[in-house]
């Protein structure tokens, strides 16, 4: 368990307190992870637009929940696993075929596969790539504004899931996924 303090949404002040009116709002519920992250309302509020800002790109979201799942597994995060198989299964109705394909960069969808495999490639390289991994995207259709969000999103879920593993946030999400492997 991390050192960092927990913000519960009860005791929350101030722009936490805002910032927690605002998620209860438009997602419902305020997630355990983002009640640590509260430490910094400049990491929560981070967290949310970024979020909130690939919400509304050219992924859509059963892609872009594969991609989560992608990242975690490669990050080790269990929370980040748990909360994206949750949400993959009753949000974006993925089939548990295709989040256990997702968890290793693949999908039985060629064009979402190009994607799961590039942004594995980007995640290993650290932003580098070879040649060859491009030209395979490109190939299958991948845009640039594809590969422009898949970058953003790769950003998005290691924060999360660093921010997970350090804080070892418990889950809140009914079943707890734990890394297979590092693909």
């Amino acid at each position: 368990m991390s050192e960092l303090a927990r913000i519960e949404p009860t005791t929350a002040t101030g722009e936490v307190a805002e910032l927690y009116k605002q998620m209860k709002k438009t997602i419902g519920v305020i997630p355990n992870m983002a009640q640590y992250m509260a430490n910094s309302p400049a990491v929560l509020k981070a967290w949310l637009d970024l979020s909130g800002a690939l919400n509304q790109g050219a992924l859509p979201a059963a892609l872009r929940e594969r991609l989560a799942l992608s990242t975690a597994e490669y990050n080790r995060c269990t929370y980040c696993l748990s909360a994206h198989t949750f949400l993959a299964k009753n949000v974006a109705k993925i089939d548990q075929a295709e989040i256990d394909h997702a968890r290793d960069a693949a999908s039985d969808d060629p064009h979402m596969d190009a994607i799961l495999k590039l942004s594995d490639a980007i995640a290993r390289g650290r932003g580098a790539v070879d040649k060859q991994d491009l030209d395979d995207a490109r190939r299958a259709g991948v845009t640039d504004a594809e590969i422009t969000e898949v970058i953003g999103n790769i950003a998005l879920n290691t924060l999360t899931n660093y921010f997970n593993v350090f804080t070892d946030t418990p889950s809140e999400y009914p079943e707890l996924v734990t890394p297979r492997h590092n693909h």
